[in-house]
């Protein structure tokens, strides 16, 4: 046993620090051009649906994976059952899915718009709601039980938990509503040097831990009073953007080196319920759940310009888009539905059309390719 873990410590830490530095065949829908994957977060059984893209954009489903696992329902969420960003992440070839439900991480093989379940693992914590990956790092965010994070190494298409790699982030377990008041994402700064959490109205407050093949430093916090900072992403020069549901606004921090953040620009969005967000080139979109409607802005050197606002059904959430810019998937959670919309020269988005998600009403966590 003592040989089994200095093995995976050794490789932990050689792998870290490299990091550093019912499934049907999809049909002929055109000329394809990708796929995107949409997690249902069904309280009964989890699962993962595969939507073939074809060239013009419009979703085909393609299959449907079960993760292993069951779904989870926040107290209090109606339209956002995990009330998270990343429930749903993809790694070159590898496709993680929380199980809020059961307290595990599924991890899949893909190949195109096919799925192949490798692994079902224990997330480390209670209830977890994100997955960030760099490299050969992988960190998931628990939700309750005042929250934590738990890493593990990557090893193809499977994980390994490292004990070290773990960190509770010390939240009032007993605050409510449970929806506002547990953690929202977890995320990698682009150069994976730094992982960001946020968490939400518990605190109010975006914090950040250097990383090192030894695990995680010691937490830099930056107050963000008032504003549940929920879902994060990153300009092109690397500046965090946040999505802020208390003003409903999008904050712009530029990241030191030791992690501290500093607030360069606050942009309101005048929608209601602002707490996705993504990203796609200079492109941002923001997803307002109590409008129905995404947000779009321009980044600059500036910050953001805004660039409009477009409906979407009801209960907007997560976003992603294309992995060539030319289209981007919403998934409303008000009625299990995922939006397309065709991306324009300038980011503007013109809608396409949609596709039901079964069992997904309430579901968060999509991944477009």
């Amino acid at each position: 046993m003592k040989a089994r873990k200095t093995l995976v410590a050794g490789a932990a830490l050689a792998a870290a620090a490299a990091a550093l530095g019912t499934a049907g065949t999809a049909q002929a829908h055109g000329q394809r051009g990708g796929s995107v994957f949409v997690q249902t977060d069904n309280p009964d059984a989890n699962s993962v649906v595969a939507y073939d893209r074809a060239a013009d954009g419009t979703l085909h489903r393609a299959g449907t994976y079960a993760t292993g696992g069951r779904g989870g329902v926040l107290g209090g969420s109606q339209i956002d059952h995990l009330a998270s960003q990343g429930a749903l992440a993809r790694s070159g070839n590898t496709l993680f899915a929380v199980n809020a439900g059961s307290n595990t991480v599924s991890v899949f093989g893909v190949r195109g718009d096919r799925l192949h379940r490798s692994q079902v693992l224990g997330s480390g914590g209670a209830f977890p709601v994100s997955v960030a990956v760099h490299g050969s790092m992988v960190y998931v965010l628990n939700a309750r039980d005042g929250g934590s994070v738990q890493g593990f190494l990557r090893l193809g298409d499977r994980l390994v938990r490292v004990p070290g790699w773990h960190r509770g982030l010390g939240l009032d377990a007993d605050q409510t509503p449970e929806f506002t008041s547990t953690p929202g994402q977890v995320a990698f700064t682009p150069d994976g040097t730094k992982l960001v959490v946020t968490t939400k109205a518990n605190g109010n407050q975006i914090v950040v831990f250097p990383v090192s093949p030894l695990g995680l430093g010691r937490a830099v916090t930056t107050p963000d009073a008032g504003n549940v900072p929920f879902a994060v992403t990153f300009d092109p020069a690397g500046r965090l953007l946040v999505a802020e549901a208390g003003p409903n606004a999008v904050a712009t921090f530029t990241v030191g080196r030791t992690g501290s953040l500093r607030l360069a620009s606050r942009t309101a969005t005048g929608q209601q319920a602002t707490c996705w967000i993504t990203r796609s080139g200079r492109s941002v979109y923001v997803s307002n759940a109590g409008s129905a409607t995404v947000s779009q802005y321009r980044s600059g050197r500036g910050g953001l310009t805004a660039t409009g606002t477009v409906p979407t059904d009801p209960g907007t959430v997560d976003a992603s888009a294309s992995s060539d810019g030319r289209f981007l998937y919403v998934q409303t959670g008000g009625t299990g539905t995922v939006d397309e919309f065709r991306v324009g020269p300038t980011g503007a988005l013109t809608r396409i059309g949609s596709v039901t998600v079964p069992g997904a009403v309430g579901g968060e966590g999509i991944v477009a390719s």
